[in-house]
């Protein structure tokens, strides 16, 4: 089973398809967040229920729109 996360990365050309990323965890009072190390791309904030335990993933898509650069990427959830 696989998990699809977005990031908002603020530059282009820092990720591209195909690319193993692992991120970083952090926590706020009720969410936690992820970022793509180092300091790449940021996730928007998930509550306690939807924590993510893996750590290494894969960029499936990049892409551009109004609103800046969005890195897609997928990691496999172990059972």
């Amino acid at each position: 089973m696989a998990r699809e996360m977005t990031f908002k990365m603020e530059r282009p050309g820092l990720l591209k398809e195909g690319d193993h990323v692992t991120v970083t965890e952090g926590v706020l009072p009720s969410n936690y967040y992820y970022t793509i190390d180092p300091s790449l791309a940021m996730s928007g904030n998930f509550p306690f229920r939807e924590r993510m335990l893996e750590r290494e993933g894969v960029v499936t898509k990049v892409e551009e729109n109004d609103r800046g650069f969005y890195v897609t990427a997928v990691f496999e959830q172990s059972t």
